[in-house]
């Protein structure tokens, strides 16, 4: 793995295990407070609950039924309504109970009896000694609204009995208070039941009153049209039948003259007929069918006679002869006699034909007027039946609500409820407030949760880079390592070579480690120059650049210390070497290279003073003498370490970085500042330096936060040691 660019947008997206152990060692850390917090909670929440004073409860238990028990027929119906098998009614019929239980009607009935207005321990007023006071205050007092408050109702699950329960700071008194809210809830239920019984009664009383108007005005007025109509002595179901009958008849009697008529009219075609054939033949009517009649016939048969005599005498005698002349003269008798049969015989026919038409005349005109008759009578037969149907529901809804009235009368004289006391409450002497177990329960539960929640807010207010999650998802840098706290009062030289003295020590082992982690960075192109940094100053920036040079100097590698801090430098006084000439001096073309670099006394490390201070060491760091000074030196030496200014001090170490191949920013466990460091990283960022990582320095293994992280450094120098004294070879 290479070293990176920092892109200072960078950082761990979301919690990682790592950053979740953190939070947990954060919370195991603050134990003390978390536990502080509890115990404070728990006792405030004691001192509360037994401050608060004790109160009993006491509970009467109820069988409520839907319907009242009936005692009268089922016909009999009362006004609250009817019983459903139905869940959803059953279930808001008992939430409605509930509501009237703890209503204001029913607890305003409790006070007016027991006289609660005036109660000064049920008011909780006793403890008022001045008279005057408790007086006004009893009649500031909402004594209705306080029993509400106290009142309970707890259904009993699959069952249709519900308990009333009361709390009170005396337990007799809720016992009391309990059965009379039974019995007011009872004697409520039973008076709205007669109050709506009683509304009913009114109404009906009054509609009954006025259907009984109208059910006499109706029927009065089917009385005046049957009048009027004639209808007292035959219904109209009768005159509409006679009229039908008639209507029939009159119909049946002119088929029967229509009938008749068409064949008297062809009587008279034919004899018109035998009229225009026989006109000269005085005879013509003879073909008649009427005349064949026993009358016509004689007089046919006389004539006959009469005219062969007449012709015999006339062949016998002469024209003038006087049996001749009288034959003549009975033959013009007879023959007269016999024509006006024949025409007689028409007339007859004609009079036939012109009676038939009158008779149907007389027909048709009696036939339009047993229709006109018929159509009134239906039209009188419908405003029958409308008067009718309204007097017969007029009378229906008299009636009805007569019937209803005298259901309601009845069942308003039952004083029967539907609502049956179980069991009376008893007073119970263990009080139910305050529960001292629960309080003390939930204190400590709240106690626990507040304690995390302050540990987890100090750990958010907490700003410092103190753990690996610190500096790999908070900073978004490679951690490269440890440096654990030195122990003791040491003099800071001793402190600076204390990797080189205590070879075996868990500081000697986390530098190593370091050193190693470092260089696997870069397998392949192995850095030169390195600058060591830090974000500001006492951060252990050289301690850790002298430690790192001294591991480095120990695997065997020439290593140069460049002490580029041109404004305090201490590098010098660390190995106790001469700062008159150095860094400074051989910019400016002072003495040589070789003379300036000091060995020490650590095998393989040297180091480089950083010589006079410089008015302008920024100015100094950029010039071209410096850059070909440390390519020099470059090439002289396996590793060469800078040890510059923090970065938000000064601006040397970001010049610094755009000189050498790689940064290590250097952290003080516990005291660099989060945006401090984001600072210093970001100023890295604007000249493109390549950062290798940071160090964790002054850490202290044996705090609680770092937990078993550490562990293995811990201690290892002690072991080493034992394991030398008994010869054992050491790696």
């Amino acid at each position: 793995m290479e070293g990176t660019v920092f892109d200072p947008a960078g950082g761990a997206g979301g919690p990682t295990p790592a950053g979740v152990m953190a939070k947990l060692r954060a919370l195991w850390r603050r134990k003390w407070i978390i536990l502080g917090v509890a115990v404070v909670v728990v006792g405030l929440s004691a001192a509360h609950t037994l401050r608060q004073p004790k109160v009993y409860s006491a509970s009467t238990s109820l069988i409520i039924d839907v319907m009242a028990p009936r005692f009268l027929d089922t016909e009999v119906k009362e006004v609250m309504g009817e019983e459903r098998s139905n869940y959803w009614f059953n279930k808001e019929y008992y939430a409605t109970q509930s509501e009237v239980i703890t209503s204001r009607a029913v607890a305003s009935r409790v006070v007016d009896k027991l006289g609660l207005s005036t109660d000064a321990g049920f008011l909780g007023l006793s403890k008022v000694q001045d008279e005057k006071a408790r007086v006004q205050a009893m009649q500031a007092a909402d004594a209705v609204g306080l029993l509400q408050s106290r009142i309970r109702v707890v259904p009993e699950k699959d069952s249709r009995v519900m308990n009333i329960a009361v709390d009170d700071e005396d337990a007799q008194r809720a016992a009391l208070l309990a059965n009379e809210v039974a019995g007011a809830y009872m004697a409520e239920n039973l008076a709205l039941k007669l109050r709506m019984t009683d509304d009913a009664r009114s109404w009906l009383e009054g509609r009954l009153s006025e259907l009984e108007s109208q059910s006499k005005t109706s029927e009065l007025a089917v009385f005046d049209f049957k009048k009027d109509a004639d209808m007292l002595s035959t219904s109209l179901e009768s005159r509409m039948s006679i009229v039908s009958e008639r209507i029939n008849s009159f119909n049946l009697h002119l088929t029967e003259v229509s009938t008749r008529i068409a064949a008297l009219q062809a009587r008279m075609e034919a004899i018109q007929k035998l009229r225009k054939t026989a006109a000269d033949d005085e005879t013509w009517a003879e073909a008649l069918p009427g005349a064949k009649d026993g009358v016509i016939q004689d007089l046919r048969k006389a004539y006959t006679d009469a005219r062969i005599l007449c012709a015999e005498l006339g062949e016998r005698y002469l024209p003038e002869h006087p049996k001749l002349l009288e034959c003549q003269g009975k033959l013009a008798v007879i023959r007269g006699d016999f024509l006006k049969s024949l025409q007689n015989v028409v007339r007859s026919a004609e009079t036939e034909l012109t009676e038939a038409e009158a008779q149907r005349k007389n027909l048709v005109r009696l036939l339009d007027e047993a229709k006109a008759e018929a159509f009134q009578v239906n039209k009188k037969s419908i405003e029958f039946d409308r008067l009718k149907r309204e007097s017969d529901n007029n009378q229906r809804l008299y009636d009805l609500v007569l019937k209803r009235l005298k259901d309601i009368e009845l069942s308003g004289l039952l004083r029967t409820s539907n609502v049956r006391v179980l069991d009376p409450a008893r007073p119970v002497w263990t009080p139910v407030k305050p529960n001292v177990r629960r309080n003390l329960m939930m204190g400590l539960v709240l106690g626990v949760l507040a304690g995390l929640g302050m540990a987890l807010l100090l750990d958010l207010l907490e700003n410092s880079v103190s753990t690996q999650a610190d500096v790999e998802e908070r900073l978004g840098l490679a951690f490269l390592g440890v440096m654990p706290r030195i122990e003791g009062n040491k003099a800071p030289r001793e402190r600076d070579l204390y990797v080189h003295r205590e070879p075996k020590s868990s500081v000697a082992e986390c530098c190593r480690a370091i050193r190693t982690n470092l260089l696997f960075m870069s397998p392949d192109t192995p850095f030169k120059t390195l600058v060591v940094t830090s974000s500001g100053p006492q951060e252990g920036k050289s301690t850790t650049c002298i430690s790192l040079g001294v591991a480095m100097a120990q695997s065997g590698n020439r290593v140069l210390l460049l002490d580029t801090d041109m404004r305090r430098p201490r590098l010098h006084r660390a190995f106790g070497v001469p700062n008159e000439l150095g860094i400074s001096s051989l910019v400016v073309g002072e003495g040589a290279l070789e003379a300036a670099v000091k060995s020490t006394e650590v095998p393989g490390l040297f180091v480089l003073p950083c010589g006079p201070l410089p008015p302008n060491p920024a100015e100094l760091l950029h010039t071209r003498a410096f850059a070909e000074l440390l390519k020099q030196v470059a090439g002289k030496f396996d590793r060469v370490i800078l040890d510059s200014p923090p970065l938000n001090a000064v601006a040397d170490a970001a010049v610094l970085a755009t000189q050498s191949d790689g940064v290590v920013l250097v952290l003080k466990a516990g005291k660099t500042n989060r945006e401090s460091a984001r600072r210093a990283l970001r100023s890295l960022a604007d000249v493109q330096a390549r950062m290798y990582g940071a160090i964790l320095n002054d850490v202290d293994l044996r705090a609680p936060r770092y937990g078993d992280s550490y562990l293995a450094y811990q201690g290892y120098g002690q072991y080493a040691a034992e394991e030398s004294k008994d010869g054992v070879a050491q790696s």
